[in-house]
């Protein structure tokens, strides 16, 4: 691995965990560890660009169908690919199908970028996840076979104990809080060779644990406001990216586009994005067919 490597351009592929939920923002948009790394990297390279493609609830399918035709023709140096997820917490899930799909994004994605990169997504503790935890460890058997085939860089989020712990996810228990996100970024940042900032895998700090009756509330509350909106969508077929788009992708033209910072000509900390005017700023994504 390059140490201290330096990086032009970013495309994010996947679902929310890539979008970005929960770690919300006061003007009610998502940032997310993919934006934090992307602002981080942009510190570092003058003119850097980057796209987040990633849409909440998708499933696999849909991630190759709809992102990574768009994600190979922007030609990035790096492209993060985490998705399958979604579909393994569906009562229904034909694991060979997901593997497949997986198997083509990873097939298409690699020539197309610098580095790929993949992960172990996290896994919190508890007694839902540990009925689906069998099918997250077949993918990520697969992620990891993957790597081995296409040079991809694998981040093993869910080796970490410090983001299996309940105060690492948000309130919906699906999705990390700011300070997950936040240490998601620090790994990908490490895995593509660049100096370490902080200890992501450290744990987090000891707290009095909540009361019987508060943790008793608190269930109520969780399956009340999101558990049993969860399983509606997923009895009904519907999904929270219905009708929604990645971030960087124009769905009326069918095209992705890059971002860059508003300045792009001195490296430091980035103080606000705007849509890149270069020749190659945006690909038709039918272009892939």
């Amino acid at each position: 691995m390059e140490l201290n490597a330096s990086y032009t351009s970013l495309v994010a592929v996947g679902d929310s965990f890539t979008e970005g939920m929960s770690d919300l923002l006061p003007d009610g948009t998502y940032r997310g560890w993919a934006d934090v790394l992307a602002s981080r990297l942009a510190a570092r390279s003058p003119g850097f660009r980057y796209a987040n493609l990633a849409v909440r609830g998708k499933l696999i399918g849909q991630i190759v169908d709809e992102q990574v035709g768009a994600a190979a023709l922007l030609r990035a140096d790096v492209v993060t690919l985490v998705g399958g997820l979604n579909d393994t917490l569906r009562p229904k899930c034909d694991m060979g199908l997901v593997k497949g799909r997986l198997e083509e994004a990873v097939e298409r994605l690699a020539p197309s970028c610098g580095r790929l990169v993949l992960m172990r997504s996290p896994g919190r503790n508890g007694p839902v996840m540990e009925r689906f935890r069998p099918r997250m460890e077949e993918l990520f058997t697969l992620i990891d076979d993957l790597a081995g085939r296409h040079g991809a860089s694998v981040v093993d989020l869910y080796g970490a104990p410090s983001l299996a712990d309940p105060r690492m996810w948000d309130v919906d228990r699906l999705h990390l809080t700011a300070d997950g996100h936040r240490r998601v970024a620090e790994a990908v940042w490490q895995a593509l060779g660049l100096p370490a900032e902080q200890d992501w895998r450290a744990p987090v700090p000891a707290t009095a644990p909540p009361r019987w009756a508060a943790r008793r509330s608190e269930d109520v509350r969780f399956a009340r406001r999101h558990l049993a909106p969860w399983i509606g969508r997923r009895l009904t077929g519907r999904s929270s990216g219905d009708g929604r788009s990645g971030a960087q992708f124009d769905a009326a033209t069918g095209r992705a586009f890059w971002i860059t910072p508003v300045d792009t000509e001195t490296p430091g900390p980035v103080t606000g994005w705007r849509r890149a005017v270069s020749p190659d700023a945006s690909v038709n994504t039918s272009q892939a067919d």
